[in-house]
């Protein structure tokens, strides 16, 4: 299983604030079900350069690391890329990229998009060949007309979801339709701290089991390998 949206990394940004929370946080996830983990740390063009923060995010890493003791997921690289207009003129966009894949996690502003932002999403794959993740959609479902969704599934963007969509009473039944016709390509904790945001995931696939059964749970999990792999 994999988590697609993670702030494990320590002292990195808004995520963990030490190795120790780092490590209790991977605990939880690795029983929870998930041998994978993505670390995807805020990204903000404005505040530093693409090699000061991939500088920033190995150093973090190597700290968490060289602290482990006991057996922890198997931890990617990526970023959780803050949009901006001009997003696709920023020349070393790709750095940003999911481990050796080719894909790449933005996260949109609140509120609703412009024609431009939209256009620019579907150009950046042709401009930087990569696969545009569009972090945490369903905190932006009702901000977005159906036609503009529609326009981003066409152009083969892809669609992150949060764990809480299928683990809270009022957005599980439109999660787990989303899943079933195919609406939905990776699911994460996003996970941030112990305190108010530990990771939630195993309990959001216990849920999709239930609904959608032992299968449908093993494809999708391997949908989610061939992306992450090929």
């Amino acid at each position: 299983m994999i988590d697609w949206h993670s702030h494990i990394l320590p002292g990195i940004d808004d995520g963990s604030g030490s190795i120790e929370e780092s490590l209790a946080l991977l605990k939880m996830q690795r029983e929870q079900g998930a041998d994978t983990v993505i670390a995807t740390p805020h990204f903000f063009a404005d505040d530093e350069t693409v090699d000061e923060f991939l500088a920033r995010r190995q150093e973090s890493l190597d700290s968490l690391l060289s602290a482990a003791r006991d057996e922890i997921p198997r931890i990617i690289f990526g970023a959780e890329v803050k949009y901006y207009p001009g997003i696709g003129k920023l020349e070393s966009l790709s750095k940003l990229c999911i481990g050796e894949s080719n894909l790449i996690l933005l996260e949109m502003p609140m509120g609703k998009w412009t024609e431009y932002t939209v256009r620019e999403l579907t150009e950046i794959a042709v401009t930087h060949r990569v696969r545009v993740i569009l972090a945490h959609i369903d905190r932006y479902l009702k901000l977005e007309s159906d036609s503009v969704w529609e326009r981003l599934y066409e152009s083969g963007i892809l669609m992150q979801v949060n764990a809480s969509f299928f683990n809270e009473l009022f957005t599980k039944k439109k999660a787990t339709d989303m899943l079933a016709r195919g609406g939905i390509h990776a699911i994460g904790s996003d996970c941030h701290n112990l305190r108010n945001r530990p990771p939630r995931l195993g309990k959001a696939y216990e849920f999709i089991r239930k609904k959608l059964g032992d299968e449908f749970v093993t494809q999708f999990n391997e949908y989610g390998y061939s992306l992450l792999f090929e």
